[in-house]
């Protein structure tokens, strides 16, 4: 069995290994990794030699945190990374250069249609009608999108969202609010096999499906990290916000979406969203403005040139042919966006 799994911010961690009698043989621990001393590298493997196989990744950790010798660095590397490779290997997870990408990038849609579009695509991945997908949204009115979970007259100042024209839908993922405008907001989705994310918790789903978008930033002359659960960052302050949804059906799938701000109208911001003093109390600011640092500020760059830089990075990495969302999507998208996600029921579903 083999497995493979890049370190947040690090480097890419491989295992091989084989299972008998339901314990670890023949465990071999590889990558681009530095260690230090040279004599540390082959504990890795035989820490993890006779491990029952469903030891979990912390457990796997910890057997090799005990057996590295004192002083023993490790760059780009951590134990949790190498017994996340091992869960992988044994869950025969997939790897992102395992599939044919498909790139969505279409005119704007409304935001009801929006949401309806990641449904049906995720269904079609976890079916198997349609391959691992990238889609680039351009939203074509404004809009607030509130987590599934969330209650909408806590979240929305209702006065203030009519007085800017600004529609409110519900997304089917959990996580917070986006306050999105046209021309302000990088939106994008991936809708991918569950086979990918195998042997990850659901957090470390989250900062493996954003690593490639830390490299693209990277690219563009911005250190940014994953910041947990659901953030990404930069020293200047939050740039966008991920969720997730898991997808039943076929082979299952994941449904991975991110809001960058690019630009921001914070004052308007603030007369439609309804943000108290809990929500900023872990963000370490007092003001809302302040939470968000967008990258039209931080790149220099248009928002058409930062949307394409992040899409070249994507290619060079896992390959990635244009497409288009096709008639049978689309239908089916339009009936969602009519009967479900353009509903008050829906959208009130939490009050």
């Amino acid at each position: 069995m083999h497995g493979e799994y890049k370190v947040p911010g690090g480097k890419l961690v491989v295992v091989d290994l084989d299972t008998e009698d339901g314990v670890l043989r023949h465990v071999r621990v590889a990558g681009d990794f530095f260690l230090e001393p040279d004599e540390a590298f082959p504990v890795l493997s035989q820490a993890l030699e006779g491990a029952p196989a469903d030891t979990d990744a912390a457990g796997l950790a910890a057997r090799i945190e005990a057996a590295l010798p004192e002083g023993a660095v490790m760059y780009g590397l951590t134990a949790e990374g190498v017994g996340i490779a091992v869960r992988r290997a044994l869950a025969h997870a997939t790897d992102w250069t395992d599939y044919d990408w498909q790139l969505i990038h279409e005119d704007p849609q409304p935001p009801a249609l929006h949401m309806a579009l990641d449904e049906v695509l995720t269904a079609e991945v976890a079916a198997g009608r349609r391959p691992p997908t990238l889609r680039v949204w351009e939203w074509g009115s404004p809009a607030v999108v509130i987590g599934s979970f969330q209650s909408l007259r806590n979240e929305v100042d209702a006065e203030g969202a009519r007085r800017h024209g600004i529609e409110v839908v519900r997304r089917i993922s959990g996580g917070g609010a986006m306050f999105c405008e046209p021309g302000n907001t990088i939106t994008y989705s991936l809708s991918v096999p569950e086979a990918l994310v195998q042997g990850l918790s659901f957090a470390d789903s989250y900062a493996y499906l954003d690593d490639w978008v830390l490299g693209a930033l990277g690219d563009m002359g911005i250190k940014a990290w994953y910041q947990p659960l659901n953030d990404i960052a930069t020293d200047a302050g939050k740039i966008a916000g991920a969720a997730q949804k898991r997808v039943a059906g076929g082979g299952g799938a994941v449904l991975h979406h991110v809001t960058m701000a690019y630009d921001i109208d914070a004052d308007k911001m603030l007369e439609v969203l309804r943000i108290g003093r809990e929500k900023l109390s872990d963000k370490g600011t007092r003001s809302a403005k302040k939470r968000v640092d967008p990258l039209r500020r931080q790149t220099g760059l248009p928002r058409e040139a930062v949307i394409d830089r992040m899409i070249d990075s994507f290619r060079n990495r896992y390959g990635l042919a244009p497409d288009k969302v096709t008639q049978s999507e689309l239908s089916l998208a339009q009936d969602l966006a009519r009967t479900k996600f353009g509903t008050p029921e829906w959208t009130g579903r939490v009050p």
